[in-house]
């Protein structure tokens, strides 16, 4: 998949590179062995119906294990020696440190590492097994949240975009916009943020881009008057979504933030069940700060979900892991750069290959 490649590629390219550090973590301490050990079938697959299975096909397969010719004529084999590291204590704080080190979090990282190491202490793994482990415990922390924005009967469904300056609102707005629009949705855009022209001429170039009409008012006006306004245009043009831009907020702006709640208000005075989704764009590259975010924004406005972007910028992604455990909101889609296919659906399994560093199979 495209996507995959990119978020491969770009995601964690100035990261704390995890594939690399977990080489280093079992290099450190590990002996080689021959590589025909890693083909051995873990312990639990050691009863005997299940070693008869699995032995079979690896009877069967030698053709493409065999040397080469000139290797047979040399006496040489093909097979590498494979560094192998006893799972132990110190091994699982040196895996520790380095899921912090990626923003991932003490109490996630604490978790995670137990959790490999339930049933594995004393077994000596390679680097590819570390990894195939480590993957398969974040999908499993991702998998929950994982889910797209849900659509809704009621017309219009307004969705309330929030987070602080230079997240990437403005930008998600616009490609969920035109995605929606690309889906058949019939889309209306509130340009909220009216103290900056910029942000405004931004959902315009993307409104023009998606054939979605973008409602605006005057710079420094009201905020909510215009939600209120445009939610009165949507349900008379019968408009399926209606996209409400904020302007950006810092937590400790009580002025601003008080603002963001009078949006709220004024929103379920025209319709009690709005905002029926609470979208919280959240900037990657903030590391642990954006738990706080969430913490702040989950009082003011009862976000429903989030979205992460700037994933190619100097992310470490094990932020998005740490939310994921920590609040367990909903994740609907992750960017990875500027242009509207670089704004995905958030899948688990994907995520969790890029960001140990493994290939997608």
């Amino acid at each position: 998949m495209a996507f995959f490649s990119k978020l491969k590629d770009k995601l964690f390219k100035s990261s704390s590179k995890l594939d690399e550090g977990l080489e280093a973590i079992v290099e450190d301490g590990g002996e080689e062995s021959e590589a025909a050990e890693a083909v051995e079938p873990p312990a639990e697959q050691s009863a005997p119906a299940p070693v008869e299975a699995v032995t079979a096909p690896v009877v069967e397969e030698p053709a493409p294990q065999q040397p080469s010719l000139l290797g047979r004529l040399t006496g040489q084999s093909q097979s590498r020696p494979v560094v192998k590291r006893v799972l132990d204590d110190d091994m699982l704080e040196q895996l520790e440190e380095l899921l912090i080190a990626s923003d991932m979090g003490v109490d996630t990282a604490l978790r995670v590492t137990a959790n490999i190491a339930e049933g594995r202490l004393g077994r000596r793994v390679s680097t590819q097994e570390i990894k195939d482990i480590l993957a398969t415990e974040v999908a499993r922390i991702m998998e929950s949240v994982a889910r797209p924005m849900p659509l809704y009967p009621s017309k219009p469904q307004v969705v309330l975009v929030v987070g602080v300056n230079g997240s990437g609102k403005t930008t998600t707005i616009g490609k969920l916009a035109s995605q929606f629009r690309s889906a058949g949705k019939s889309v209306v855009i509130a340009a909220g943020d009216t103290f900056r022209a910029a942000a405004v001429e931004q959902l315009q170039v993307w409104g023009e881009r998606a054939g979605v009409p973008v409602l605006t008012a005057p710079e420094g006006s009201d905020p909510a008057s215009l939600a209120y306004d445009a939610m009165t245009k949507a349900e008379a043009e019968g408009a399926d979504l209606l996209m409400i831009d904020t302007a950006g907020r810092l937590q400790n702006r009580q002025d601003l933030m008080e603002e963001l709640s009078k949006i709220v208000r004024v929103i379920r005075k025209k319709n009690p069940d709005a905002p029926h989704n609470t979208l919280l764009v959240l900037d990657a590259t903030t590391g642990q700060n954006a738990i706080s975010q969430v913490e702040t924004f989950q009082k003011l406005a009862d976000v429903s979900g989030l979205v992460m972007t700037k994933l190619d910028g100097t992310a470490k992604g094990g932020i998005l892991v740490s939310l994921a455990d920590k609040f367990g909101l909903p994740i609907h889609a992750i960017g990875v750069g500027e242009q509207i296919d670089d704004l995905q659906p958030f899948d688990p399994e994907e995520f969790a290959a890029a960001l140990i560093g493994l290939e997608q199979g």
